[in-house]
């Protein structure tokens, strides 16, 4: 790399942090979600404001290809495997075993409802307008439905947590059942990354090596990998924490123990590509496992790696999400309504069901399927990767994103008047759940 090139990466990090921050801490300053703030920082430099008002400027700093589009691309990529270990991580913390019932019935209507709206609107709209290069039906199904169903767990628990209503049964109720729906729609995404992934001349993985071709046996192949690397790493996890002394030391040698999880980290995801994993679910698996087996978000070394992906990596990566955008020729106004509008409708109405299905009362049932509306960080990834995947176009990515950053905003917005009409104050009395995930490290703070 020469210097010159050297000097444009290290510029346009720089640019990309310092912008991510310091829209992310005026959103924070309104209590809005920091993440949509990261967005917009990006957003202000890519083609959108920055591309119309000095075209070149953008272009030299951002190009689309060459040495110097491949440092910010390596951070971000970086970025998202360490959201998605930290986000795996705080499963631990926000999962009760409580309300079980209640947890299952919302999370299936959640998952079920979204998935047959998946395969109607792929059915009766021309798919033509939202294919990405991959031109894979099946694929595009799959993250509509995903796209519908998901639930962040960073966002709607950082609204609790300033609403002051993150220790009550209904935080508790929320949190695990989009803990159930994260988990089973990763998988989900997996193989609709998997499908797509490995094709061609060019094709790279084992799927390749071993001559599977076909869309069927793609599709059955990646389902198998998917689940049965999540049951190895759930059966890994469970041998470490029944160890003796499995755990032991961690404490005693911080640097050691966060090098050594960021190797296993990196050395997972790249097993992942191989196997026709996506990385990304290979980083939220080990993020799960990590804190099945130790302490969880607790451990000072995991405080530490989360701390410092959350003070450069995962405000780059949203940055670059919002550099990605162009709100000028790839912005569908009437359909990114139109789907946001079904996406809501959907995912609140199941989970609303759902709820006076589990005896809840209306009141609690519409609270619960508003704050589960909220897509936040997890249908930003989800969005991103399936964009670079080929698998959606610019103008869909558009619309998910747009949609995650809407949804947020709803959640926020509804459950700050519920607080006000004193939906929540006879539940504040309850014991605590687990630690929050806001706790120490700002991850979810920052992740959305």
């Amino acid at each position: 790399m020469s210097q010159i090139d050297l000097f444009r990466v290290l510029a346009a990090l720089a640019l990309l942090l310092a912008a991510a921050h310091g829209m992310g801490r005026i959103f924070a300053r309104f209590r809005q979600p920091p993440v949509i703030g990261e967005i917009l920082g990006g957003l202000l430099l890519g083609p959108t404001v920055l591309g119309q008002l000095l075209p070149r400027a953008e272009n030299w700093l951002f190009p689309a290809e060459g040495p110097v589009a491949s440092g910010p691309a390596l951070v971000y990529q970086l970025g998202m495997l360490l959201l998605m270990f930290t986000a795996g991580v705080e499963m631990r913390t926000v999962f009760s075993r409580r309300d079980g019932r209640s947890v299952a019935v919302i999370a299936l209507a959640g998952m079920v409802v979204p998935f047959g709206l998946g395969l109607l609107a792929v059915s009766v709209i021309d798919t033509e307008d939202l294919l990405g290069p991959a031109d894979n039906v099946s694929a595009l199904t799959m993250v509509l439905a995903c796209a519908i169903a998901v639930t962040s767990i960073p966002v709607i628990s950082r609204i609790m947590l300033d609403l002051g209503i993150i220790r009550t049964r209904f935080a508790r109720v929320v949190l695990s059942v989009a803990v159930v729906e994260d988990v089973v729609l990763n998988v989900i995404l997996s193989v609709a990354l998997g499908m797509v992934a490995g094709g061609g001349e060019g094709g790279f993985g084992l799927a390749h090596t071993v001559g599977i071709t076909s869309a069927n046996a793609s599709a059955a192949y990646h389902s198998v990998a998917s689940v049965a690397f999540f049951g190895l790493m759930t059966l890994l996890a469970v041998v470490l924490r029944r160890r003796p002394g499995g755990t032991a030391g961690a404490a005693d040698h911080p640097l050691g123990t966060v090098a050594v999880r960021m190797a296993v980290l990196l050395a997972v995801a790249a097993s992942c590509v191989f196997l026709g994993v996506a990385p990304m679910f290979g980083a939220f698996v080990v993020g799960l496992m990590s804190g099945l087996a130790g302490r969880g978000s607790q451990s000072e070394p995991l405080g530490q790696l989360r701390g410092f992906a959350a003070g450069f990596f995962i405000p780059v990566y949203f940055a670059m999400v919002g550099l990605k955008l162009d709100l000028v020729h790839s912005f569908d106004l009437w359909f990114t309504v139109g789907f946001i509008l079904v996406a809501c409708l959907a995912k609140a109405a199941s989970a609303y069901v759902g709820a006076r299905l589990s005896n809840r009362s209306k009141a609690e049932s519409l609270d619960l399927a508003v704050a589960l509306n909220a897509r936040g960080g997890p249908g930003i990834v989800l969005a991103t990767v399936s964009f670079e995947a080929g698998i959606v176009n610019a103008s869909l990515f558009t619309t998910l994103v747009l949609t995650a950053i809407v949804t947020s905003q709803i959640a926020g917005w509804w459950l700050e008047r519920a607080v006000s009409r004193g939906a929540f104050a006879a539940d504040r009395a309850l014991a605590p759940p687990p630690q929050d995930p806001s706790g120490k490290a700002p991850v979810e703070a920052k992740a959305g």
